[in-house]
């Protein structure tokens, strides 16, 4: 059974940092991702790792967050700096396999994922 469980959120002050987790388990996965999402609006994606480590970032947090995982753990990773109240959303993580190219895999922008966690609940407020 596939499991993806988010943890990690909370409530801080413009400027501050967070670093949200996500472990995964039971399926065989070349690409995680992180995404948010507002209410009434869509989700988007946030930034994306593939299975050799390649990275791929939203242009509106580059410089600011950092992806990463822990293969020995299970464990995907989002730190998150200099958070701004725009950054406040529901984050998910996601699972997927990829679309293959050659012998890497993309994991960013359009490439489908599977499954999903239940999200963790980031707020950015004075």
């Amino acid at each position: 059974q596939v499991q993806l469980v988010e943890s990690g959120g909370d409530s801080v002050q413009p400027g501050g940092s967070l670093r949200l987790s996500c472990t995964a388990s039971g399926y065989n996965y070349n690409c995680l991702g992180w995404f948010r999402q507002d209410p009434g609006k869509e989700r988007v994606g946030v930034a994306t790792i593939a299975s050799d480590g390649r990275t791929v970032y939203a242009d509106f947090v580059k410089g600011r967050f950092t992806i990463s995982k822990d293969n020995s753990k299970n464990t995907l990773y989002l730190q998150m700096d200099s958070l701004e109240p725009e950054d406040t959303a529901l984050y998910y993580c996601a699972a997927g396999l990829g679309v293959p190219a050659g012998s890497k895999h993309l994991c960013g922008k359009g490439v489908k994922y599977d499954y999903w966690g239940q999200g963790t609940q980031v707020t950015v407020s004075s």
